[in-house]
């Protein structure tokens, strides 16, 4: 699918954006191009992969016309861009809207324009019925992906939906080591609260099984592990070996969950199992072709999809963090 092809990747320079040109390179790309504002992490990218085939632009989804120039000539674009720290778009919530808003607005139009074949858009479990701005503006992102479709263009849009990936920037497992080490002590918002988390290899790996299965107008949602965040720093305190360690209750941020849902009861009417990694939730609206594409996958039980359900144990938990290369 991406052999000789040329990449286009929005927010390339972050967490998600590193793995994915690292599994993309061995998938033989004419060219990928790495869209983003960070200058300084532009240039550590670019020592760090060392690769011809890397083409970095300096640029901002909130500027339509360098997203449109930038974008010339693309086959395939990820969409990875936005503002996701939750606090941050609690705080300003014009600036979350102007990034996931109106820029995945803009990545649509500069697709379009350009003929890509296929868009990808990453969004968040916090899109399924949202409880914070930056949860709001991933869905409204959703919902304008998904519309594209219904546009007079070959372009195809779909979304994925994940979860917590650990290690990303900004990851808790970084704040508690941090806390742990230096301090101590570790804070948790609530002690009863639980997310889903996946490791940043596999997360990247089941992205492109979608991108490679999907007809446009669906959203891919990973089925991810869930996790009690409780659990998780007793595992890092007890693996580290760290003596007098506290942990203490801190209570809920603005806009914060105890726990998240991969998708909500809504979606369940329409959301159906398409393997043993992925659901698929098909849109209300009529897209030609997406519901009999997927007639054979069966239903999903009607209700949401808890981070509260099926928790792992803290064997499990410390067998994913030794996978996310964590621990030895």
């Amino acid at each position: 699918m991406f052999t000789g092809k040329t990449i286009f990747i929005t927010g390339g320079t972050g967490s998600w954006g590193r793995e994915l040109v690292k599994q993309m390179l061995q998938r033989n790309p004419k060219e990928i191009i790495i869209f983003s504002r960070n200058e300084s992490s532009q240039v550590e990218m670019k020592r760090e992969f060392e690769d011809p085939r890397l083409r970095f632009c300096i640029g901002d989804i909130r500027d339509r016309d360098a997203l449109i120039a930038a974008s010339a000539g693309t086959d395939y674009l990820f969409h990875l861009a936005a503002l996701k720290h939750v606090p941050v778009c609690e705080e300003q919530p014009l600036e979350a809207v102007k990034t996931n808003i109106f820029g995945t607005q803009n990545v649509i139009e500069a697709a379009i324009h350009n003929k890509v074949k296929k868009v990808m858009y990453i969004s968040t479990d916090k899109a399924s019925n949202p409880s914070n701005l930056y949860g709001m503006t991933k869905a409204v992102g959703e919902r304008l992906i998904i519309q594209a479709n219904l546009l007079p263009t070959e372009t195809r849009f779909v979304c994925v939906r994940g979860g917590n990936v650990l290690g990303t920037n900004g990851s808790v497992i970084h704040l508690f080591l941090k806390q742990i080490k230096q301090e101590r002590r570790v804070g948790i918002t609530d002690l009863n609260m639980t997310r889903f988390f996946l490791t940043l290899e596999d997360a990247i790996g089941l992205l492109f099984k979608a991108s490679e299965d999907s007809l446009g107008g669906e959203i891919f949602v990973l089925l991810m592990p869930t996790c009690r965040i409780l659990d998780l720093a007793e595992v890092l305190i007890d693996t580290l070996g760290v003596p007098n360690v506290q942990v203490e209750e801190t209570g809920i941020r603005p806009g914060e969950k105890i726990h998240e849902i991969l998708y909500s009861e809504f979606e369940s009417r329409t959301t159906v199992i398409y393997d043993e990694h992925y659901l698929v939730v098909l849109p209300t609206m009529e897209i030609p072709g997406l519901k009999e594409h997927y007639q054979a996958s069966p239903p999903v039980s009607e209700g949401s999809y808890s981070s509260s359900e099926l928790l792992m144990t803290k064997d499990e938990i410390k067998q994913l963090l030794v996978k996310g290369r964590f621990f030895p």
